[in-house]
């Protein structure tokens, strides 16, 4: 586990899960550039690993994340005291590297499920947006921060939020900065359960790692890899896209052992896939 350890993140194995857990629960997992640094490393990293089928994502403490640490950021600031033109390149270059480190999640080919309780703010929607799953105690609440210091989210929630929820609730909600429950959150569609509490949060984020872990891992990863293409394409582009990825990946292997399965009435068991 060596090559997983993170002075951010707490990663610990649950059979196929994989469970991050945001560590730094007195600055409320605020975002410091390990984070970001180790975020993209860890999700390549479980990539990699043959066994891992579905990954949960957690804060430790009270809150899920207050978001950027800005402190950490200070030097930043100091950019912008250089020549204009180069100050712009190099500010561009740190965003696009902050972008990535949530751009990892959609690569990976395994679900992430974002396990969120207390606050879910600022760069906090950035990351639950990047997420495939997302679920939530009823106390959890959500704010798009980035207006309230002068500036427009960077790192996701400006692309992926209208994607997800309609688009004038978005805009509604990126505009003012408002605060907003969880209750809401899933009345507009951010999140797909609201649990009571956090223990039964986190009971159910384990009960849904489990369901689809159980499924092929490779029906699995087409469906992430086709549900991101389609996002970002038209349904026909979408249509061709599914039909060459199933005539390249669909074989008989795991049809056969769901089919045998339910016959049966027994669960399938799938194999893992090939360690790269």
């Amino acid at each position: 586990m060596d090559s997983l350890t993170s002075t951010f993140f707490t990663v610990t194995r649950d059979g196929p899960i994989a469970i991050l857990a945001m560590n730094r629960p007195d600055k409320a997992n605020g975002m410091t550039p390990d984070f970001w640094a180790d975020l993209p490393r860890l999700m390549d990293e479980l990539g990699r690993d043959e066994t891992v089928r579905v990954a949960i994502l957690r804060g430790e403490g009270r809150h899920f994340t207050g978001g950027m640490d800005l402190a950490a950021f200070a030097d930043i600031a100091k950019l912008f005291e250089s020549e204009p033109g180069r100050a712009a390149y190099a500010m561009r270059d740190t965003i696009l590297r902050l972008q990535d480190a949530f751009n990892a999640i959609e690569r990976t080919r395994f679900p992430v499920i974002a396990e969120i309780h207390g606050a879910c703010i600022g760069a906090g929607i950035d990351l639950i947006t990047a997420c495939d799953l997302r679920l939530a105690s009823e106390e959890a609440y959500f704010s798009i921060e980035e207006i309230h210091i002068g500036m427009a989210a960077d790192v996701g929630t400006l692309q992926r939020l209208p994607k997800l929820i309609s688009p004038s609730i978005a805009a509604e909600l990126a505009y003012t900065g408002r605060r907003f429950m969880a209750d809401e959150a899933r009345a507009i569609g951010l999140l797909s359960q609201v649990l009571p509490d956090r223990e039964a949060l986190e009971s159910a984020s384990r009960q849904l790692a489990l369901r689809i872990a159980e499924k092929s891992p490779l029906a699995i990863a087409g469906i992430k890899r086709n549900l991101a293409y389609a996002r970002d394409h038209s349904v026909a582009d979408g249509l061709d896209y599914i039909a060459t990825w199933n005539a390249g990946m669909l074989r008989g292997a795991d049809l056969m052992t769901a089919v045998q399965a339910k016959m049966a009435k027994t669960k399938a068991t799938f194999a893992d896939l090939l360690k790269a």
